[in-house]
């Protein structure tokens, strides 16, 4: 690895909250506001569970002993109780810190939520589309979009200004503890990804841990841990799994020039050198001269008709 990544973590491990009491039943949202709704007791165990993979993934590298985890986690009371339960599985020699970041929370739906009226929303939310659609005295996904690109601002400060004091011979691991959309957001701003692409992306599942590594070349992919199977069933179309191959070994600010949406989307009409432009911008000229002097001539005998026809009246 560059001397220039030592600092940058491992990994970012993307992770969302356990089961809830408001996706067991959605009811829960018409008595209890979004941020208090607490796990069930199933969350709490996929939460437990959660902590076990993570600590196995962390510490799977025999020859990086000196592993470190700093978590990110949404404020909600769910989000809360999840890394509560995760952190069981870590030593306290082995977690830098934690940070309450409101930034990462859920998409605001509104304040207290009417069962049969959120139901028809959410079906006018499918067809205005998911990212744009902002919920009556909510937010839009475009809006958490927002939050989560200054949040990632921060989180860049963060390891730029070595504000938390890495040791360069430790391997450093963020863990985010969030929500489902929250989470598709966050790989939507970091991937660069396209309002189109963010609409075919499922939602993860409850204690579901998306694993972001650094490539030997200083780039973040989802594939290195995960297999192709998996990520095109988080809704990733085969041009976006190509694209998480390239970024294993791509360099750190490396342009991708064939990735379709950086470029193809709009500019695929483009010749492929200067003098093929030019050969096509002259041939374009001519033709609107030889429209010009067509129109011209046509208009010239227009004239001259009807000057003879007044001539002979």
């Amino acid at each position: 690895m560059s001397p220039d990544n030592k600092l940058l973590p491992k990994r970012i491990i993307l992770v969302r909250h356990g089961e809830s009491e408001g996706n067991l039943d959605t009811a829960a949202y018409t008595t209890t506001p979004d941020h208090k709704i607490q796990l069930t007791d199933s969350g709490l165990l996929q939460a437990q569970e959660a902590g076990t993979r993570l600590h196995a993934l962390i510490s799977s590298n025999p020859s990086s002993p000196e592993w470190r985890v700093y978590f990110y986690v949404s404020p909600y009371d769910r989000t809360r109780s999840t890394l509560r339960e995760i952190g069981r599985s870590f030593s306290h020699r082995r977690v830098i810190g934690v940070r309450e970041e409101c930034r990462i929370r859920e998409q605001d739906f509104g304040n207290f939520q009417v069962k049969e009226r959120m139901r028809a929303t959410k079906k006018v939310r499918e067809r205005f589309g998911r990212f744009f659609y902002r919920f009556p005295e909510g937010e839009s996904a475009a809006d958490v979009f927002d939050r989560v690109s200054s949040f990632l601002e921060s989180l860049w400060r963060d390891i730029d200004m070595n504000r938390l004091h890495i040791n360069p011979t430790h391997e450093l691991n963020f863990v985010i503890v969030s929500h489902g959309l929250t989470s598709r957001v966050f790989l939507m701003k970091w991937f660069k990804w396209t309002v189109e692409q963010f609409e075919g992306l499922n939602n993860p599942g409850n204690s579901e841990i998306r694993v972001m590594e650094l490539g030997q070349g200083g780039d973040y992919s989802l594939a290195i841990h995960h297999t192709e199977e998996e990520l095109a069933a988080w809704g990733l179309s085969p041009e976006m799994i190509a694209d998480q191959k390239w970024r294993v070994n791509a360099h750190k600010g490396e342009w991708k020039e064939d990735c379709k949406w950086y470029f193809g989307d709009f500019f695929d009409h483009l010749t492929d050198s200067d003098q093929e432009c030019e050969t096509e911008a002259t041939e374009e000229k001519e033709e609107e001269e030889g429209k010009r002097v067509n129109l011209l001539t046509s208009s010239e005998y227009n004239s001259e008709a009807e000057l003879y026809n007044g001539n002979c009246s």
